[in-house]
């Protein structure tokens, strides 16, 4: 992207994020990485009249698995976890997010936006007010549920008991002191109670698996008992290739945590696309966890919403054409919203 026209979409988005005189901005990378966007950003908020600094972190020695989520690299530098905490914002360009270091930095006030999406796919789900207003009125409808239950076509029927976990949204900006989102964003979720998920869900061909950044090409059946996956297999009539695949990745952290049934909820972007994966390479898949009457199921960690597991095996999985209901209410009618609050001027 031409640096001016990123320039710009930054510029924008701060403003979206209340920077303003007087705050103090950081840009936090890691090793070489993302460094057009700490230009980007730092130039932004000089704009408004903030202050602002680059913070560039180590690149990481190792990982665990494809995808650890957890490690922030700020584990052994104290002193640049004071330095954040004092903050007004920082552009994370590094996916803080799980990490005990985020939870610390958000205590104190310190908003935190993530952006590491290619530009381009920054530019077209730019933040709106009007996307802002539609999440939002679907975080009131789940934070007032008792249950969920998500039914398919290809046979998941599974229930979350709700109520222990707060309910999140994610809309691509934030201007409230220690809030987190992400950019770009456009869902709702929360986690259902720790032995509160029971039945079955059944992966179809089409939908995703993130952090694998790729489409389900055979059906996958997976029985969930108090929580927890109890069972992985192909479903009727499948060689069992993504099942396979999706168990031996699960199986690398030899941690039976990893098992454990994270946030669920369902995405709201109309602008957002199903095949977004096909023209953005290099992201982590944040347009696929918003396409509109999307419907995700997470694996791994529930830290995020206050929960006690931590593992860094992390699954999020969008998938198409499922229905969710809150408490017996349809809300999502197989990737269609029942809500006309929720859905676009044009769908209602």
């Amino acid at each position: 992207m031409d640096r001016n026209l990123f320039n710009d979409i930054c510029l924008r988005q701060l403003t979206f994020s209340g920077v303003h005189e007087g705050e103090t901005v950081v840009v936090l990378t890691r090793g070489g990485e993302r460094a057009e966007y700490a230009d980007a950003f730092l130039w932004a908020a000089q704009q408004l009249g903030a202050s602002a600094y680059h913070m560039r972190l180590p690149s990481p020695v190792s990982a665990a698995g494809a995808w650890a989520v957890g490690d922030s690299g700020l584990g052994n530098i104290p002193l640049a976890v004071e330095a954040l905490k004092s903050v007004d914002m920082v552009i994370d360009c590094t996916f803080l997010l799980f990490s005990k270091e985020q939870f610390a930095i958000q205590d104190a006030g310190t908003r935190i936006l993530t952006a590491v999406e290619p530009p381009e796919l920054l530019a077209r789900l730019m933040p709106t007010k009007e996307l802002r207003e539609r999440v939002e009125i679907g975080a009131e409808l789940l934070a007032k549920a008792g249950a969920m239950r998500i039914t398919s076509p290809a046979g998941t029927d599974v229930t979350y008991q709700l109520g222990v976990y707060p309910t999140l949204s994610e809309y691509g900006y934030t201007d409230t002191p220690g809030r987190w989102d992400h950019w770009p964003a456009a869902f709702v979720f929360t986690g259902g109670a720790d032995d509160g998920v029971d039945g079955k869900i059944v992966l179809s061909p089409g939908d995703v698996l993130l952090p694998f950044n790729t489409y389900v090409q055979t059906p996958v059946e997976i029985t969930i008992e108090q929580g927890f996956i109890r069972d992985i297999r192909g479903g009727a009539g499948s060689s069992g290739l993504d099942a396979d695949l999706l168990r031996s990745y699960i199986e690398s952290f030899d941690d039976p945590r990893g098992y454990g049934m994270s946030h669920v909820g369902w995405g709201l972007d109309e602008r957002a696309h199903w095949h977004g994966l096909t023209q953005f390479p290099g992201g982590m898949g944040m347009e696929l966890r918003s396409f509109y009457g999307n419907v995700m199921f997470s694996i791994g960690p529930n830290n995020e919403l206050g929960g006690p597991n931590d593992t860094p095996c992390h699954f999020d999985i969008p998938m198409r054409g499922n229905s969710l209901y809150l408490d017996d209410e349809l809300i999502v009618d197989n990737g269609e919203l029942t809500v006309a609050e929720m859905r676009p001027a044009a769908r209602r």
